[in-house]
């Protein structure tokens, strides 16, 4: 046989690791005639569908097997209804979240479609070849029957060359203890682990590799304390300053030995990702959330406090018993716990999920296209969820860019709330022609000066520009000196001073010995700063945010 797994991800920097693991696990217990046969396909949503049409008809599959998500499910439908015109003999097959809770309906919409495959899937895929093999025809909907012991998953990143300059996905765990209703996630509730032996010289390959970036999927992964540990203390003891381990967990069930483990951690080797989802104790009950949010801010304070691990804390709009202006509550709330990036994100209704099936009783409007993104509900209104998108953008701008960091942190104080300042900032726009356009780093900086200007007035400008002028030059070692910063500057003639005085003494730039002055100049940046001059070196910069290292010096006399 021919058998094809395709995955369409969403972008090239994605991988699919379920159609890898499809296969390992066929390969593994189901004969060595299965490496020969199955291949796998990896597309994304941005090339054309003819493209990927053409491609899988030169392959001319037996089985084609399809793995289908929220963004791309769309894409898949596109293919699925040609197809079957141009390989009718081949069987095709879909499988994944997107279609294991309404597999009857996709039959029948789609007719050309041999079956459906729900839920976890190597065992059902390896029962569908099987089937095939011993010339018998399988039913159209296969459904998991039992959870599978996680450890029986062979390994799929033998051949990491296959995987270069793509994110790595790492499963540690299956399942998830909570019953968000919301997530598909809490419908599994068998919660199973990898054994440790074998995570641990797992993740001593992607170590030995050197792999830049590991993101673990597990849906919650500090549910269980002895196992959090245990991989924590690993990465921390082999770090070899490459690569970089992603987590979600839920930052209240941290606790005092955990966070010690991750406060001492190097920089940069690990970042968390904390669902708050929202901050109003109506709506965090009603999704049936289980979450101490004082302890959530005891704990992301805590470790934020060593400044060496990335926190991305995420909210989402449209959750049931949350308006607008408790929303905004908890977008302040969340905000003062100063995480590295707050994703505002908006709910999807998604299929087999107990939120879909409270959509009448929630007043839920939501879009008929994936990812079934909220329009309105009984205390949203559309017209809000527009203004909370305007919101979005300037917190993608000018809050989870780091580039404004700085700058908007004086700002904030000039507002009765972090909120209202992005709305302001969001009207902005909107009044002068802004939104919708695709500007320069550069133009940003001066929208924001604009902004400032206007809104704080020009007594106050000066101020802001010198935090404007830190900002950029924390980021980008700028030539062309921007107008808007205005004449304060270090003159040609003390930089050339000073580089001749550096190449000469060495007092600040360690790490330079086998530079000129002139190479040193180009590699870093003077700049005059509230009646300071600031030497910015670009070559040590922070593994957390990017930053420039920053040093105060003293200038020589001309």
């Amino acid at each position: 046989m021919n058998i094809l797994l395709t995955a369409i991800n969403a972008k090239y920097i994605h991988s699919n690791p379920a159609v890898y693991s499809l296969r390992a696990y066929a390969c593994r217990y189901g004969g060595s005639r299965y490496e020969e046969e199955i291949r796998i396909a990896e597309y994304t949503i941005n090339q054309p569908a003819d493209e990927i049409l053409m491609d899988i008809y030169v392959r001319h599959p037996d089985i084609l097997c399809i793995s289908c998500y929220l963004w791309n499910i769309s894409y898949v439908e596109q293919l699925i209804r040609e197809i079957p015109k141009i390989l009718p003999d081949t069987k095709v097959w879909l499988g994944g979240p997107e279609v294991s809770y309404n597999a009857r309906e996709m039959l029948n919409v789609y007719p050309g479609l041999a079956g459906v495959m729900c839920g976890e899937g190597e065992q059902i895929f390896l029962e569908l070849l099987e089937t095939y093999a011993a010339g018998n025809e399988p039913e159209e909907i296969l459904t998991a029957r039992e959870a599978l012991d996680l450890s029986s998953i062979p390994f799929i990143y033998e051949h990491i060359e296959d995987f270069d300059n793509r994110i790595v996905y790492y499963e540690s765990s299956r399942g998830c203890p909570f019953s968000c209703s919301y997530c598909l996630s809490s419908i599994d509730k068998c919660l199973r682990f990898r054994d440790p032996d074998l995570v641990r010289r797992e993740l001593q390959f992607f170590i030995d590799h050197e792999v830049p970036q590991v993101k673990f999927v597990d849906r919650t992964f500090n549910c269980r304390h002895d196992h959090a540990k245990a991989v924590w203390s690993y990465i921390k003891e082999h770090d070899r300053g490459i690569t970089n381990f992603h987590f979600e967990v839920a930052a209240d069930l941290l606790n005092d030995e955990e966070i010690a483990l991750i406060r001492s951690m190097p920089p940069g080797l690990i970042q968390l990702e904390i669902g708050v989802q929202s901050t109003n104790p109506d709506t965090v009950r009603e999704i049936r959330r289980r979450m101490d949010l004082a302890k959530v801010e005891e704990n992301v304070a805590a470790v934020r406090e060593a400044r060496n691990v990335h926190q991305h804390l995420d909210l989402i709009a449209g959750l049931p018993y949350e308006d607008y202006d408790s929303f905004a509550q908890s977008f302040d709330r969340v905000y003062a716990m100063k995480p590295d990036q707050l994703q505002l994100g908006f709910l999807k209704v998604l299929k087999g999920s107990l939120m879909h099936e409270k959509t009448e009783e929630y007043g839920l409007v939501y879009q008929d296209r994936p990812p079934y993104e909220v329009l309105s509900t009984k205390w949203l209104s559309y017209s809000d969820v527009i203004r909370l998108k305007k919101v979005e953008e300037m917190v993608e701008v000018y809050y989870n860019s780091g580039q404004f960091r700085n700058t908007m942190e004086q700002l904030v104080r000039a507002y009765t709330s972090p909120f209202e300042m992005y709305g302001a900032l969001a009207d902005y726009y909107e009044k002068n022609g802004l939104s919708r356009i695709s500007h320069s780093r550069i133009a940003r900086y001066e929208i924001l000066h604009h902004f400032i200007e206007e809104t704080e007035g020009a007594e106050r400008i000066a101020e802001y520009r010198e935090w404007l002028t830190l900002d950029l030059y924390l980021r980008d070692n700028v030539k062309n000196r921007p107008a808007f910063l205005g004449e304060n500057r270090v003159t040609p003639d003390e930089a050339a001073a000073f580089y001749k005085a550096e190449e000469e003494e060495r007092r600040y730039l360690s790490g330079y010995e086998g530079y000129d002055r002139r190479q040193m100049r180009k590699m870093t940046h003077l700049e005059k700063i509230r009646e300071e001059v600031l030497l910015f070196d670009y070559r040590k910069r922070n593994p957390l945010n990017g930053d420039a290292a920053v040093y105060k010096v003293e200038m020589p006399e001309l």
